[in-house]
């Protein structure tokens, strides 16, 4: 069973948010057993300037009231700390999560960011995802026209939990983002210490497309790091995520995990591929299909997603 030194940051990620950015460093000098104390409100403080995932330092003069969100994840995020109410535009979800945001304007897709209309609803803030969701030109345009952009885009799971501390002090809803982030990491840190108690460590192979190549995480990633507090062995893609039918077969996976069954594909067409067939997860029927959004958007429901690869991977485990 590999080692988790990432355990102790999830507990002990910093609360202070003053000037917040994700170069916060974490504490980990209490034990596992710490818990929050009682949230005090504090009344939100303007102007703040927050250091976004880019690195560049964004001031917002006021609380905002209009806001935009361009990732599904900062969505969830805005409605889970009770800013949903305030979101005047939103990207394109294919999950239409939660239900309340349906009604909410589309201003952007995966691969277009509408700038005219966002600029036409009058936004004191966007929450971007910056270049690593290709809205590196759209960002820019928007702070030249005067609206404040912050770029979320979290690589770790200690970044996703910061980038939530980071849009709450954006809004003024700092306290709120500040109880969801501790929830969630704790969480998180309870489910990987209830799976790391079973001695089995399985050879995983997670499936995100096999059009064009074959697809799955890397395990330098947000994802390898769910996978690794899910006591399992990622068998990992490149930083293309692309792996090699010849090294996915060299590595035989004990379990595949279909993150791209919600388009259909099923175990039995992965029994049927050329190749396929002598891997010990084909061999054993250890295929399951699992939901990709919830494992993988670094959102709100984390934990819903490790409970997921958990209960996927160790299936004979009780998950709570």
């Amino acid at each position: 069973m590999r080692s988790r030194s990432f355990l102790a940051v999830l507990l002990f990620v910093v609360a202070a948010c003053s000037g917040g950015g994700p170069t916060a460093t974490p504490l980990a000098t209490a034990g596992p057993t710490a818990t929050p104390g009682p949230a005090t409100a504090t009344p939100p403080a303007f102007p703040v300037t927050i250091t976004d995932d880019e690195g560049t330092d964004v001031t917002i003069k006021a609380e905002p009231h209009k806001i935009v969100s361009l990732t599904p994840a900062t969505t969830e995020i805005l409605f889970a700390i009770g800013a949903g109410g305030r979101v005047v535009g939103k990207v394109e979800d294919v999950a239409n999560f939660p239900k309340e945001a349906a009604s909410i304007p589309i201003v952007a897709t995966f691969s277009k960011v509408d700038v005219e209309k966002i600029v036409a609803l009058g936004p004191d803030l966007v929450v971007s995802g910056g270049k690593g969701l290709t809205q590196g030109v759209a960002v820019e345009q928007l702070r030249k026209a005067g609206i404040p952009v912050l770029v979320s885009y979290p690589t770790t799971l200690d970044g996703a939990l910061q980038g939530m501390r980071d849009i709450g002090q954006a809004v003024g809803l700092a306290d709120a983002a500040s109880t969801l982030s501790d929830s969630i990491s704790s969480d998180l840190y309870d489910l990987s210490t209830l799976a790391g108690s079973v001695d089995e460590e399985p050879r995983v192979f997670y499936e995100i497309d096999v059009t064009g190549g074959i697809y799955t995480p890397p395990a330098d990633s947000i994802y390898g790091e769910m996978f690794d507090l899910a006591n399992a062995s990622l068998i990992s893609g490149d930083a293309n995520y692309s792996i090699s039918l010849e090294k996915l077969v060299a590595a035989d996976p004990e379990v595949i995990l279909l993150g791209d069954g919600a388009y259909g594909v099923t175990a039995a067409q992965v029994k049927a591929r050329a190749g396929w067939g002598g891997m010990t997860a084909v061999k054993d029927g250890r295929i399951v299909v699992v939901d990709d959004i919830v494992i993988t958007r670094p959102g709100p429901r984390l934990v819903e997603g490790l409970k997921a690869l958990i209960k996927a991977i160790h299936p004979d485990l009780a998950i709570p």
